[in-house]
């Protein structure tokens, strides 16, 4: 790999048994949209990754790393229900980075630099294939929601909301297009 992060990524799914083919655009990726179009898939088989964090009473920080589907977002109350924690809030994008060692827009599922809680969407269980981050702007790699489970040792929990708009393009739904894993990009 090129990028220092990217083979973070890779090194940390090896050490799993899990080999990646991450997949380097010219394109930018920071958004689920940015990401969607690139891999040719619908928004929702988009992981974004998304840092929270509960303070702490001596002013550390305890990361939570939510796994969404790219088309809904994180309901605060029911993450705190589904955490325990009593106060979360989004993280900056300096503490995202200081705490995962990614920046904002290329934060992987899992590889961070200091030990983080991980949870999943359940709405991206049902697809054959899903599509993060590797690390970088620019790199996402396709992954079976199970083996992202296993790689992130994320707990599946329903903490999300969906979104108002529709998860997938109309000629996508025609079938008009097709995209990696057999699944209508």
């Amino acid at each position: 790999m090129s990028h220092p992060a990217i083979q973070r990524v890779v090194d940390a799914a090896l050490r799993k048994g899990v080999r990646l083919e991450i997949a380097l655009f010219q394109a930018p990726t920071r958004t689920a949209e940015q990401a969607a179009a690139a891999a040719g898939v619908g928004l929702d088989q988009i992981v974004k990754s998304l840092v929270f964090v509960a303070p702490r009473p001596d002013g550390r920080l305890a990361p939570i790393v939510c796994l969404v589907s790219g088309c809904n977002s994180v309901d605060l109350g029911r993450l705190a229900a589904v955490t325990g924690e009593t106060s979360i809030r989004k993280a900056t994008a300096r503490e995202a980075h200081d705490l995962t060692g990614f920046p904002v827009g290329g934060i992987p599922p899992f590889g961070h630099g200091h030990p983080t809680r991980v949870v999943m969407d359940p709405d991206l269980c049902p697809f054959q294939v899903v599509w993060a981050a590797a690390g970088t702007d620019g790199a996402i790699f396709p992954v079976s929601p199970a083996a992202l489970r296993i790689l992130a040792n994320a707990v599946v929990a329903p903490f999300s909301r969906e979104c108002e708009m529709p998860r997938r393009p109309a000629a996508m739904e025609a079938g008009l297009l097709f995209g990696a894993g057999g699944t209508a990009a």
